[in-house]
């Protein structure tokens, strides 16, 4: 049977593990708004002192602090603007008649029930702990399905299960414990969701079923048929958390933002309207025109909203691209 030539983790699938995939999957937001805004600083007063005339010198000749701030404010009412319409087609999800909202509830009470069949218990309540359940129960069906296997006097039955089986249980395991006190709202609980690759492992359980068809008996079929279904069921679940997760984090965006645009607007309205070329005269700070770290900076502040977007958005779009399949898809290269 054909090996898994897929690693577990997303990042690692997608070759995502340098400083690409920490950006993306590790650090917090903020602190890539920060890094984001600190670059363009940077990349701005380098820009203010390199090249002639100096930033210094243009304000002294031209409305450049005019020009600059009021195309920001521009922007600014503009993106805000955009950003109250995504929150709204957003919320528009959770509106509906009755009659909606009570197809929605019955869907996902009989997803529920469902589960409860197959964890063989109470479905926990919190996102983490209900993804857990079904992690568990994959690991557990896989058990079933190494030992029955192990009882073949097929080696090649034995020597594909085991491979198949010992995959399994290495990823739930490290699953199960990324997810243990993972709270929703953070990407934590959608990061460890994401490292579950169980397209790849219908795949191989389909393989195994057809490679050795003749030589597993019936109760070693109803355990793969039983772990087919509990990793089959984790792709619906991990869907229902990722969308959630990105209302969630739009929902968050929405409301950062239009507090940074306030800031933004504030401070770009005041350079608009006090600071000119004579407004601190010749004072130099650490080699530099006053005046030129004060454009930076509030340059800088008016960007970060914008910086926030990309953040924000930048994750979310390459999560949505590496889940676009359902099933047992997979939208990459792979060894078969």
């Amino acid at each position: 049977m054909a090996e898994s030539t897929t690693a577990d983790t997303m990042r690692e699938r997608n070759d995502e593990t340098g400083l690409v995939g920490r950006l993306l999957f590790d650090w917090n937001r903020f602190v890539v708004t920060a890094l984001l805004g600190l670059a363009a600083f940077v990349g701005f007063m380098l820009f203010s002192v390199a090249l002639a005339p100096p930033l210094s010198l243009r304000i002294q000749s031209t409305d450049t602090v005019e020009t600059l701030f009021a195309a920001l404010i521009g922007v600014l009412v503009t993106g805000t603007t955009l950003v109250v319409t995504i929150s709204q087609l957003v919320l528009a999800q959770e509106n509906g008649p009755l009659g909606d909202q009570r197809q929605r509830m019955e869907g996902a009470v009989d997803f529920r029930d469902y589960t409860a069949d197959m964890v063989d218990g109470v479905v926990p309540v919190e996102p983490a702990a209900f993804l857990s359940a079904i992690v568990a129960s994959v690991e557990r069906r896989s058990e079933a399905v190494h030992r029955l296997a192990a009882e073949s006097d097929d080696d090649g039955l034995r020597e594909d299960a085991a491979s198949l089986t010992d995959d399994v249980q290495e990823n739930t395991a490290s699953v199960r414990g990324a997810l243990d006190g993972a709270e929703f709202g953070s990407f934590d609980v959608l990061r460890a969701a994401l490292d579950v690759d169980y397209s790849w492992k219908i795949y191989r359980i389909e393989l195994l079923e057809e490679e050795h068809g003749a030589a597993i008996d019936e109760p070693l079929g109803e355990a793969l048929a039983e772990l087919r279904t509990a990793v089959t069921m984790y792709g619906p679940a991990r869907e229902h958390i990722k969308t959630l997760y990105f209302q969630w984090a739009l929902i968050d965006l929405s409301k950062y933002i239009l507090g940074l645009a306030v800031v933004a607007l504030v401070v770009a309205g005041g350079m608009l309207t006090f600071v000119d070329a004579a407004t601190f005269g010749p004072t130099r700070f650490l080699g530099l025109p006053v005046v030129t770290w004060v454009v930076g900076i509030t340059f800088t502040i008016c960007l970060l909203p914008f910086f926030l977007f990309i953040s924000y958005i930048f994750r979310i779009v390459v999560v949505a691209k590496r889940t676009l399949a359902i099933g047992p898809l997979v939208l990459r290269a792979t060894d078969q």
